[in-house]
């Protein structure tokens, strides 16, 4: 896969694991907000070692 297609899944990734903390957050689920939260770490890892891959 290109990786203009992988930032951009990553990036709407990002966007609705947000969506879906916010929703968590507000209901009280502490629990899954906080599960969001690493998930939104972890793609935001891979959309930055993908943007600044060189080869």
């Amino acid at each position: 896969m290109e990786r203009r297609r992988l930032r951009l899944l990553y990036v709407v990734g990002i966007a609705l694991n947000a969506i879906a903390l916010t929703a968590a957050w507000t209901a009280g689920e502490v629990l899954f907000a906080v599960t969001f939260g690493i998930v939104m770490i972890y793609l935001a890892l891979r959309y930055w070692m993908v943007a600044t891959d060189r080869s």
